[in-house]
């Protein structure tokens, strides 16, 4: 089962990305990964590694922000355009400080994870039955992160009014303002209050 999970995996990675050169030598073929090889983990930048140390989101909770469901941090930041009450701010504070809390600790898991995958082709050639286990492994801990930043997200959800969630995606650019946009021949006035605003 667990060899089948690993051919999907693989079937589906995307392929290493070429390009060619042009400095004369029409043979040249340069990866688009040139100059990566000198990062400690060769599949994590600086910026990922630094992201993920502070316990950052990492764009991990894209499938909850991009679909309508607040994240702590954000809403935090929109405070007051969004109408937090004091006990909303309390509450999700919380959640943000157990979210960052839980993503530092299942970053570091990932980061080892990660390391030992790298480590094992920097030794020489793994074993298939070593690599299996190394990515099944890194694969489990970016799952766990993921899940620490998309159930944060879930979280804050309880705590908001319909009317808070909408303006927090106006605000966030994922939506527009009703209120604010008036199409081309409509009156203003009637759109407003067809649109219930103030």
């Amino acid at each position: 089962m667990a060899t089948k999970r690993f051919a999907l995996l693989v079937a589906i990675l995307p392929s290493v990305a070429f390009t060619q050169t042009h400095s004369g030598n029409h043979n040249t073929i340069t990866s688009a990964y040139a100059g990566e090889e000198t990062r400690l983990i060769k599949s994590l930048s600086e910026q990922d590694l630094e992201e993920i140390a502070r316990g950052g989101g990492w764009g991990l909770a894209r499938a909850a922000e991009l679909n309508g469901v607040p994240g702590p941090t954000h809403l935090l930041e929109l405070a007051d355009q969004i109408g937090l009450t004091e006990e909303q701010r309390q509450e999700i504070e919380l959640i943000r400080a157990q979210m960052q809390a839980d993503a530092i600790q299942a970053g570091e898991h990932l980061i080892e994870m990660e390391q030992a995958l790298d480590l094992a082709f920097q030794q020489g050639v793994p074993t298939a039955e070593t690599l299996e286990r190394l990515v099944m492994e890194a694969g489990a801990a970016r799952a766990a992160l993921r899940f620490v930043h998309l159930n944060a997200h879930l979280l804050t959800l309880t705590l908001l009014t319909d009317a808070q969630v909408s303006q927090y995606s106006v605000l966030r650019g994922y939506t527009y303002d009703p209120c604010f946009t008036v199409p081309d021949g409509h009156d203003p006035e009637m759109w407003r209050t067809h649109n219930g605003c103030n």
